[in-house]
C-alpha cells in the first residue's frame, strides 16, 4: 500500500490531537490495519491502540546559550567587534551617577542615625557627595574618619587651651589677692 492512502487519516489525526500533520505517527508496520479507517471514529480507536501517536515536542537546546553566558561573564566575547551602542547607551553614566549617590546617601544616614557623625557633618558630607568631591564608599569613609580625628585633636586643643586659660585667671586671682592683702597689712601697719 501506497503512503498516498494515509493522507485523510493524518488529516483526522491532526484534527483529533490537536497537532500538525507533521506531528502525527503512524505506525508504518499496521499500514493496511490504518488505511481502512475512514471516519474520526476509527481514528480514535487507532489513537486509543497506540498505532497513531502525537510526536513529541521538539526541545530547543539552551545548553550553547548557556556557555556563551558563562563566558561573558568572564568578560569574553565583549570586544570592539561585538559591541553595537555607544558606551555610554551600554552603561549610562546616569544610572552610574545614581547608584553611587544611593551608596554614599545611604551610608551617611547609617552613621548619622547610629551616631557616628552629627547632623551639621552629615549635611557637609552631603553636599560634598553631590559634588562630585567621593567617587566611592571607601574614599567618603577614610574621609570621616580623618575628620573626626581632626575633629577631636581640635577638641582636645580647644579644651588645652580652656584649661590653661582657667588656671591663668586663677593665678592672676591668687595674686591680686596676696598683692592687696599685702596693700591692706601696709596700710594697717602705717596707721598704727
Amino acid at each position: 500500500m501506497s503512503r498516498a492512502n494515509l493522507v485523510t487519516q493524518k488529516r483526522l489525526a491532526s484534527s483529533i490531537l490537536k497537532c500538525g500533520q507533521r506531528k502525527v505517527w503512524i505506525d508504518p508496520n499496521e499500514v493496511s490495519e490504518i488505511s481502512q479507517a475512514n471516519s474520526r471514529q476509527d481514528v480514535r480507536k487507532l489513537i486509543k491502540t497506540g498505532l497513531v501517536l502525537k510526536k513529541p515536542q521538539a526541545s530547543h537546546s539552551r545548553f550553547r546559550t548557556r556557555e556563551h553566558a558563562a563566558a561573558k561573564r568572564l568578560g569574553r566575547h565583549t570586544g570592539q567587534g561585538k559591541r553595537k551602542g555607544t558606551s555610554d547607551a551600554r552603561m549610562p553614566t546616569s544610572v552610574l551617577w545614581m547608584r553611587r549617590m544611593r551608596v554614599l546617601r545611604r551610608l551617611l544616614a547609617k552613621y548619622r542615625e547610629q551616631g557616628k557623625i552629627d547632623r551639621h557633618m552629615y549635611h557637609e558630607l552631603y553636599v560634598k557627595s553631590k559634588g562630585n568631591v567621593f567617587k566611592n564608599k571607601r574614599v567618603l569613609m577614610e574621609y570621616i574618619h580623618k575628620a573626626k580625628a581632626e575633629n577631636a585633636r581640635l577638641q582636645a586643643l580647644k579644651d588645652q587651651a580652656e584649661a590653661h586659660r582657667l588656671r591663668n585667671k586663677a593665678a592672676r586671682e591668687r595674686r591680686a589677692q596676696r598683692v592687696a592683702a599685702k596693700r591692706e597689712a601696709l596700710i594697717s601697719g602705717e596707721q598704727e
